[in-house]
């Protein structure tokens, strides 16, 4: 049996030594044929060169090269597109993803798993506020998706052959949530539970902005709740609107009339509000659509560098 390893990489160059070095130590323990695939994901520091020596020492391994940084979702896909492994294993270079459990999830997907997810317990690094963040994210996309996704599930997994075809030839979509995509595909799912270590070097990329923006993403790729809200607010806005009007009318003719700013004021200001707020959420939309049909590439690689070997792609 052959396993592909999915390595993505992206300014890693204080981790890489330590993350090859614990890398090399585990794979003795499988008794596999291995073959490595680093994604460097447009790095714009050492981490390349760390890399190229690591390749031309280690000849199962070998590095595509993005022209510039596209994303963890677009180098996962490009390491999908590369392997020829009967299993693939994706991961991060950041040692957060414990090059220990792939013995594991090895055994699952052999006593007969298409999908093995790596489910985080717990991280070190994280503060109160990415846990929060992180826990409510999940917790929106199960109750508004039509789907059910595991929480915590990170993007730490591996898929058999007829999956990952699954992944690159059905879903053709220019936004592709893999780890919520493997999760619903319809497979047997294995899971195995692990903590997050804190980075041994370096920093995290994903800050609280970007995992705002990837939480849109994902929301907007997997579910349609958020467009129809407009419609829900729209129509809880008509009632409140209609009962307005019937006392603003009854206090016309049968009472005095009583001076309406501030009440007007309020509802314009949260009116206008909601308002934009679900304009914001159809061009989130709108944009996705706009991606789709211009048809651009996930990613381009500039180069595969193989050892003592670099080839340029045309």
């Amino acid at each position: 049996m052959i396993v592909s390893l999915v390595i993505s990489v992206y300014n890693e160059e204080e981790a890489l030594p330590f993350f090859l070095n614990e890398l090399t130590n585990d794979l003795l323990l499988i008794n596999e044929e291995i073959q490595i695939i680093f994604i460097n994901d447009g790095s714009t520091d050492r981490s390349i060169d760390i890399l190229t020596r690591f390749v031309n020492i280690d000849s199962r391994a070998k590095i595509l090269h993005f022209s510039r940084n596209f994303g963890h979702e677009a180098a996962m896909l490009a390491g999908l597109h590369h392997s020829t492994g009967d299993v693939i294993i994706c991961m991060d270079s950041d040692l957060q993803h414990p090059t220990k459990k792939i013995l594991s999830m090895i055994e699952s997907y052999k006593s007969g798993n298409d999908v093995v997810l790596m489910v985080r317990d717990e991280r070190k690094d994280y503060h109160f506020l990415k846990q929060w963040f992180t826990s409510f994210f999940y917790y929106f996309l199960n109750t508004f998706s039509e789907y059910k996704f595991e929480s915590n599930a990170s993007d730490f997994f591996l898929i058999s052959t007829r999956v990952s075809n699954i992944v690159l030839n059905e879903f053709k979509e220019y936004n592709k949530f893999l780890r919520g995509i493997i999760q619903n595909i319809g497979f047997k799912i294995g899971k195995i539970h692990y903590i997050a270590p804190k980075r041994v070097a370096g920093k995290s990329k994903y800050s609280i902005y970007k995992l705002v923006l990837f939480s849109f993403a994902a929301i907007s790729t997997t579910s349609l709740m958020p467009l129809r809200l407009g419609l829900f607010v729209g129509v809880l806005f008509a009632l409140f609107s209609i009962i307005v009007t019937i006392y603003s009318i009854f206090m016309k003719f049968f009472s005095q009339p009583t001076s309406g700013y501030t009440s007007l004021i309020v509802f314009l200001s949260i009116s206008f509000s909601l308002l934009f707020f679900i304009i914001g959420i159809i061009g989130e939309y709108i944009a996705n659509i706009f991606k789709e049909t211009k048809g651009r590439p996930s990613y381009i690689i500039e180069k595969i560098i193989k050892k003592n070997d670099s080839v340029l792609l045309k």
